[in-house]
């Protein structure tokens, strides 16, 4: 789960902030938490906040075993650096990752599973999609954690889902949950 950014367009503090009967980390942990993955990894760069929010979450949830807290120390840098800090603390033999936002807590628990499908059919990568707009959370086969691994800047990897000519499974839901993010109060 990308966490890092500082959250300006929102004034400081939005993963940390309330929604619904907890924050807005809460939520979109849950839907990590609901993925079919053996851990949860949360980059975290520019609020320390987060990670008290995260563990408080993880404790009362009774996921403390499955979160790992990782720093992303040059977490201004970007998208790009969060991504490959993201990568770069995987188990060694992960078969894929997915991609979380911390910001994103309307995701569906049910979409991760059906992308987890298309990865075990033979997908390089799977994502949801709603309306004809691709959506989150994104799934990766180990196979393109290179690519995920050059990432740059600000720049997510939009971009490499958008270069597949094959090998990416869109999965499709009526739930605008995967598109739905906070970005302002």
């Amino acid at each position: 789960m990308l966490a890092a950014g500082a959250g300006t367009r929102f004034g400081g503090g939005k993963l940390t902030a309330p929604w619904g009967d907890g924050l807005l980390l809460d939520a979109a942990l849950d839907a990590a938490f609901a993925a079919p993955v053996r851990s949860v990894t949360v980059i975290w760069g520019a609020d320390e906040a987060v990670v008290r929010a995260a563990s408080r979450h993880a404790d009362r949830s009774g996921q403390s075993a499955r979160l790992h807290l990782v720093h992303n120390s040059l977490h201004a840098e970007g998208m790009g650096a969060s991504l490959r800090t993201a990568v770069g603390a995987l188990p060694p033999d992960a078969a894929g990752a997915f991609v979380f936002l911390g910001d994103m807590p309307r995701i569906p628990h049910d979409i991760a599973p059906k992308l987890a499908q298309a990865l075990a059919a033979g997908a390089r990568a799977a994502a949801p999609v709603c309306r004809d707009r691709r959506g989150h959370p994104a799934l990766f086969s180990a196979e393109l954690f290179p690519a995920l691994l050059s990432l740059a800047g600000d720049r997510g990897a939009g971009w490499l889902l958008n270069a597949m000519t094959h090998g990416l499974t869109l999965t499709p839901t009526e739930d605008d949950g995967v598109l739905f993010d906070v970005d302002e109060k």
